[in-house]
């Protein structure tokens, strides 16, 4: 290290510190960055008595102006429920038919049902409502439990195979597991189920089996399923005829259904949910189904 001296070609006194043959200048920090590190000092001493800052035990500073991220976000909720206040209680009062003849409400009904869908109904029917394996698609119109609005709003209520005490109650038995039917009569069913929506399943080579199927399925599935196989929406027995399934319509998913029996659930949402989020929530899901395929 050398004494300080002055660099001769700037004329700036030196630090006297020498890097291979590099002189460190001795240049004072810029002033306008002194006066910004200490506005921005002033400004957090400042900050610390305004607003919410110092952790004491259980509780904590509150601040000269009483602001907290809380505070903020109620008064935006408050805020946000009260704009809904003119159309929600027209919801209210109105019928689901009035509803949805008014269009300007049905604007609301999709805008805000499509945001409770997402929240509570997406992770099982998808974002789209379409679906998917052992989940019911609700854009297809068809349906288990009936499909208008109204029925969909007690369905929503209620739940399937829930908690809720008046819970609509849907279970296909474990034909083969509690040996209500033998391998092959399983296996002559699932043909027969299968023939009603693809008729061209049948043929000459199993039309024997197709008639013990139908035997079988006379006698252990048509009091819930209907002679015809189109199903019963009082008892939540879905329509065996139109190819839209919710485990599957292949040969071998048929034969794993009537083996091992089926219990889908849904949670009742009376708990969760305001009765005219569910209504909004009823009318949306309603429309899905109106969708072309």
């Amino acid at each position: 290290m050398e004494l300080k001296d002055v660099d001769p070609v700037t004329g700036r006194k030196t630090t006297g510190h020498v890097w291979n043959g590099i002189r460190e200048l001795d240049t004072p920090i810029p002033k306008g960055v002194l006066l910004f590190l200490i506005a921005t000092h002033l400004f957090a001493v400042l900050w610390w008595f305004l607003m919410p800052s110092w952790p004491l035990g259980a509780t904590y500073t509150k601040g000269i102006l009483g602001k907290d991220q809380r505070t903020t976000v109620e008064k935006s909720l408050l805020e946000g429920e009260a704009a809904k206040v003119p159309w929600v209680s027209r919801i209210e009062t109105m019928s689901f038919d009035e509803i949805r003849a008014d269009e300007a409400l049905m604007a609301k009904v999709r805008s805000n049902g499509h945001q409770l869908f997402g929240d509570n109904c997406a992770a099982c029917h998808g974002r789209d409502g379409k679906g998917g394996a052992n989940y019911p698609n609700l854009t297809d119109g068809d349906w288990i439990w009936g499909g208008s609005a109204e029925q969909i709003a007690q369905t929503l209520i209620v739940g399937v195979n829930s908690r809720h005490p008046d819970t609509r109650v849907g279970q296909m038995p474990a034909f083969g597991r509690d040996e209500i039917l033998d391998r092959q009569q399983i296996r002559d069913v699932s043909l027969y189920v299968r023939t009603l929506s693809e008729p061209d399943a049948s043929m000459p080579e199993n039309v024997e089996r197709v008639d013990a199927g139908l035997e079988v399925f006379q006698t252990n599935c048509a009091a819930c399923h209907g002679d015809d196989g189109k199903g019963n929406m009082e008892l939540g027995a879905p329509n065996l005829t139109d190819q839209t399934w919710i485990y599957g319509g292949t040969l071998q998913t048929l034969i794993d259904t009537i083996h091992g029996g089926r219990q889908g659930h849904m949670p009742n949402w009376d708990e969760r949910l305001s009765p005219i989020e569910i209504k909004v929530l009823a009318l949306y899901v309603h429309a899905l189904g109106q969708r072309e395929p």
